[in-house]
């Protein structure tokens, strides 16, 4: 799918709900089926700067050039809006990411419903996804 088709998808699922304490719930659901990070994958360089909770998040590569990422938060809205971030970027191409216009955010009106500190962490993990993205695509490129 790309990355517009699963933005599509994540808007339609939002806007099954009218109140914003269930999308909450979404949100809260959606982190809670998150797969644990091994420990070994918890250290300080996986750690997101920005975010007021604390969020690991890795990446790799896949010998299809898509980029895979994996995370975990200690919060549990974090895990949610984490997870959102990851179904929509992870297995895709660096370059993809690169070029993506999430628009998702604004349509199910998350950017407007977080706390300045939870969106100052939001996009502390969007800038680092990207960052992944930029090293990886580098790194392909010189190995090409």
């Amino acid at each position: 799918m790309t990355i517009n088709e699963i933005q599509e998808e994540i808007i339609e699922e939002f806007s099954d709900f009218d109140d914003w304490m269930d999308k909450y719930q979404l949100l809260i659901d959606l982190g809670s089926e998150q797969r644990p990070l091994p420990e070994s994958e918890k250290t300080e360089q996986n750690l997101i700067d920005g975010c007021q909770s604390r969020v690991w998040l890795t990446a790799t590569m896949t010998p299809e050039g898509l980029l895979h990422f994996e995370a975990e938060s200690d919060a549990l809205i974090v895990k949610g809006i984490v997870m959102l971030l990851i179904r929509v970027l992870s297995d895709q191409t660096p370059e993809d990411i690169l070029n993506a216009d999430l628009y998702f955010i604004d349509r199910i009106g998350l950017r407007e419903h977080l706390s300045p500190t939870r969106s100052n962490g939001l996009l502390a993990m969007l800038k680092q996804m990207k960052m992944y993205a930029l090293a990886f695509k580098a790194k392909s490129a010189q190995g090409a």
